[in-house]
């Protein structure tokens, strides 16, 4: 079988990608950063790693991406990339928003609905997009971020009830995890006074919930617990909670 993951050049994408080759893959792994591609796959090997360097801002790279795919005959699609802004809306980049807009939203919809079309007339695949537990409330200080999550999650409920409507084998699924130690956190501008869990284990929860095709994949029980309990908790008081957390996180340098 053949997997595409994006974001693959750091992080949970690169875990991933590493987890998949494992288990007798081939891969196509893609980024904007060349250097930390081509030492992924001298790791992983030749045979069972291909690179297509895209920079997903872009619309057209991401339509190229997926044409430059289409003679791989692409099974699983990990849609990865992404990464946060924090601060203030009043006070945060716009021109940055706008980017992490692209990446982590359009861009994960664009590739979403173009491998979703083919994998329904073969009625099989496997698509997992990776969230967040901000995919489940607001986020003051980083409210672009939470916002995008929050559509990648109501994207994906969506259309997993679309398949199953259309009783077809093609599974959609959501990765949702908390606080990650990855590069993210330099990129997003912050730093968590409380521990996060390794990319090693949230690429390992997320392959093991893809093979059992879980709706939402959340690594970590106190993770499952926000999530869940973001049901139950009146919507002012989650976002008053939240606003005291994500305001200690001030801190990390952007990249």
């Amino acid at each position: 079988m053949t997997a595409l993951v994006t974001g693959a050049s750091s992080g949970i994408g690169r875990d991933i990608a590493r987890k998949l080759v494992k288990k007798g893959f081939r891969v196509i792994i893609t980024g904007r950063n060349r250097q930390a591609l081509d030492e992924l796959r001298d790791e992983l090997g030749h045979k069972s790693v291909r690179i297509i360097v895209a920079d997903l801002s872009f619309e057209q790279e991401c339509y190229r991406l997926y044409e430059e795919c289409k003679k791989y005959d692409v099974d699983v699609l990990i849609n990865n990339a992404g990464f946060g802004v924090y601060g203030m809306l009043t006070e945060t980049s716009l021109e940055r928003e706008v980017e992490m807009i692209k990446v982590n939203i359009t861009a994960m919809h664009i590739l979403l609905k173009l491998f979703l079309r083919d994998f329904t007339e073969k009625n099989r695949g496997y698509i997992l997009n990776v969230a967040s537990v901000a995919g489940f409330m607001a986020g003051p200080y980083m409210a672009a971020y939470y916002a995008g999550k929050n559509y990648v999650v109501r994207l994906t409920q969506a259309v997993r009830e679309e398949l199953r409507r259309e009783k077809s084998r093609v599974y959609v699924g959501a990765l949702c995890p908390g606080p990650v130690m990855t590069g993210f956190n330099g990129t997003a501008g912050v730093s968590y006074d409380l521990g996060g869990i390794s990319s090693e284990y949230t690429a390992e929860c997320a392959v093991r919930g893809l093979e059992k095709r879980k709706a939402f994949i959340i690594p970590s029980l106190p993770i499952k617990a926000i999530a869940y309990g973001s049901r139950l908790v009146p919507q002012e008081l989650l976002v008053r909670a939240a606003a005291a957390v994500q305001s200690r996180k001030g801190g990390a340098e952007n990249e």
